[in-house]
């Protein structure tokens, strides 16, 4: 039995190893080709760590993409699971009454940013979240456009995949999307349509992206029928880009000025994972709608929208669900904000991605193959290319250094054209932390 404190990875067999060998096969003849990308085949985990069917010992730099922030089986939340399950386990929130979808709510209105009451719709998942948002702000703006950003990710239900800009194949074939998203850039500091260095003239690349909405609001999208503007405070899965600071102050102003709600997308940065509860956190802005999903209840499915209460639906049936804030997930996710706050899991997310951080800079700085290292606490990202003057992304060399990490023990994922992300549980330890940076300086080493 691992007990999540290991101080390495150990490998015992080829990769994947018989058991997993097996496993996988009968994945691939039975469900639905998804997005997998590793032959990781998991047994059991704890905390940062797991085993596999093989009996192979894993960091998991990954944390279930970014949903166990509380570490693998938190004894916290697997008892609020055991404890509510005994109880009731379903009883259809949206036509009747329980407490801990209230409390849930009244948490999530104090944690959230933004003196003001606040509502939350519950559903399933972070698609779901932003379904929920398109559909808010279309019914209390009454106007119809949708402005996202390219390289944004906000899910693949129809409504969101209309928003998402991150890769062609997840748009490819499934036109005609929702009517009224558009598309501007977004204020990448390495690599941008402007051709900007953002991290020698920040300032600047906000000034451009602003600039080419009012463009945009004067050409082709009036403002006056834009409902709302969806961004993320980090990009996911567009790359862990991290805007200039000026930025989304800007893009607030610039929604103010037009009555156009803010909708802050945090379902993949939320919950610690930057170093402060919310990504947006780190600009001063509060937006209009905020959506969350993923670590907000440590892995059992629950997202939400959280809102402004003064753009409620105010009339039954305009938007419901069946499952949305089931009794078993409010009260796991009712204990992960307990462990975050009690833990102080905010602030080692903070303290561990400076360590984290300073190691990839210093990988920056000596591999030829890496062009930057970016992000906030623990959600930092590499990003590969064939040389730092071209800055000509490398995809080959990136899935090439996650592959040498898995053998050494590392499990990552990609992120963007040629990054990789790194995202382990808030739980992890400076120890965890400098194991994982000297896997992927050989693994870099290695593959360059």
């Amino acid at each position: 039995m691992i007990t999540g404190k290991e101080e390495r990875p150990r490998i015992v067999t080829a990769l994947p190893g018989s058991c997993g060998k097996e496993i996988i096969a009968g994945d691939e003849r039975h469900l639905a080709t998804t997005t997998k990308a590793s032959p990781a085949v998991v047994k059991q985990a704890r905390g940062i760590v797991f085993e596999d069917v093989d009996g192979n010992v894993f960091f998991d730099f990954t944390s279930g993409i970014g949903v166990t922030n509380t570490g693998h089986c938190h004894p916290a939340v697997v008892k609020a699971v055991q404890e509510q399950a005994e109880k009731v386990l379903h009883f259809a929130g949206t036509d009747f009454y329980y407490d801990t979808q209230v409390n849930l709510g009244r948490r999530l209105a104090e944690i959230t940013p933004g003196c003001f009451d606040k509502k939350t719709y519950f559903g399933n998942s972070g698609a779901e979240a932003v379904e929920a948002a398109i559909k808010l702000a279309r019914w209390s703006t009454n106007r119809k456009f949708m402005l996202a950003f390219m390289g944004a990710f906000h899910g693949r239900t129809m409504g969101a995949l209309s928003l998402t800009a991150s890769k062609v194949v997840q748009k490819q074939r499934f036109f005609p999307w929702m009517p009224g998203a558009v598309h501007a850039p977004f204020p990448n500091p390495y690599r941008n349509v402007f051709g900007i260095d953002g991290y020698e003239e920040p300032d600047e690349l906000t000034n451009r992206v602003i600039g080419y909405i009012e463009e945009m609001f004067k050409k082709y999208v009036p403002a006056d029928e834009v409902a709302a503007i969806f961004v993320e405070a980090v990009q996911g899965e567009g790359g862990y880009i991290v805007p200039p600071a000026s930025f989304l102050p800007a893009l607030r102003k610039l929604a103010d000025e037009h009555h156009i709600l803010l909708v802050d997308d945090e379902i993949q940065a939320g919950f610690g994972r930057t170093g402060k509860m919310f990504a947006i956190e780190h600009f001063d802005v509060v937006p209009d709608v905020i959506t969350l999903s993923k670590a907000i209840a440590s892995g059992i499915p629950i997202g939400a929208t959280v809102f402004d209460a003064k753009y409620d639906f105010g009339v039954k049936g305009a938007h419901s669900t069946t499952f949305g804030g089931n009794p078993v997930a409010c009260a796991a996710s009712l204990a992960t904000i307990d462990v975050l706050q009690k833990e102080k899991l905010v602030e080692n997310a903070a303290r561990q991605g400076q360590l984290m951080h300073r190691r990839l800079k210093e990988m920056e700085e000596t591999y030829e193959c890496v062009g930057d290292a970016r992000g906030l606490g623990l959600m930092q990202a590499t990003e590969f290319v064939k040389s730092k003057e071209g800055k000509e992304p490398a995809p080959k060399l990136r899935n090439q250094v996650m592959e040498n990490a898995l053998k050494r023990g590392l499990l990552l994922l990609s992120c963007g054209e040629s990054g990789i992300r790194y995202i382990p549980p808030l739980t992890v330890t400076e120890e965890q932390v400098d194991v994982g940076m000297d896997i992927m300086e050989e693994s870099i080493r290695e593959a360059c």
